[in-house]
């Protein structure tokens, strides 16, 4: 669908972004990991969970991805190269795969991290209340694997006023392949 339309014209609107989004959704979200079959279950969004124990965790992540995924760590601000890719693609959870946010709603926050101001599909995403500073803030955790990879706050550009201000080293990013 994407190789079809010009993406420059096809990625510039959030019109567009929702389309992308559910390609995605139909695509990807609802896939389970080949290696997890037996142990996923879906969740109320269609989703199928990834499951493992924390020895799995740690077999699989480096000691920065799981100290921010597995138990709600930050990594420092300007730390992640992600922060300052500008490449064409998208970002998804480095625990699971499931893709989270595109290059279309990255922006320059100023904050260090890599800032979004929105999710390829709401669903991709879950939100939690984290009170564990003196601020209430929103915890954004993977849909699919629950890793933690940021929180997500409402001073953010248009067109949705929120900044999805995430842990790069919580990321991977996929380059857009071009047609040629």
């Amino acid at each position: 669908m994407l190789r079809q339309m010009n993406r420059r014209n096809f990625l510039s609107s959030s019109v567009a972004l929702g389309t992308f989004a559910a390609f995605f959704k139909s695509s990807v979200v609802g896939a389970p990991l080949l290696q997890d079959r037996n142990r996923s279950q879906p969740n109320n969004k269609g989703i199928r969970k990834v499951i493992k124990k924390d020895a799995e965790w740690k077999r699989i992540l480096t000691p920065d991805q799981y100290n921010v995924t597995r138990r709600k760590g930050t990594e420092r601000p300007f730390s992640s190269p992600l922060n300052e890719n500008h490449q064409e693609g998208f970002f998804q959870c480095v625990a699971c795969g499931l893709p989270l946010f595109s290059s279309e709603a990255k922006f320059d926050s100023g904050t260090g991290w890599p800032s979004f101001w929105q999710p390829i599909a709401k669903e991709n995403v879950r939100e939690e209340v984290d009170s564990s500073l003196a601020e209430v803030r929103t915890e954004v955790l993977c849909a699919r694997c629950d890793s933690h990879i940021g929180h997500v706050f409402n001073d953010g550009p248009r067109p949705t006023g929120l900044r999805y201000c995430m842990n790069g080293v919580a990321l991977k990013f996929v380059k857009e392949k071009t047609v040629k």
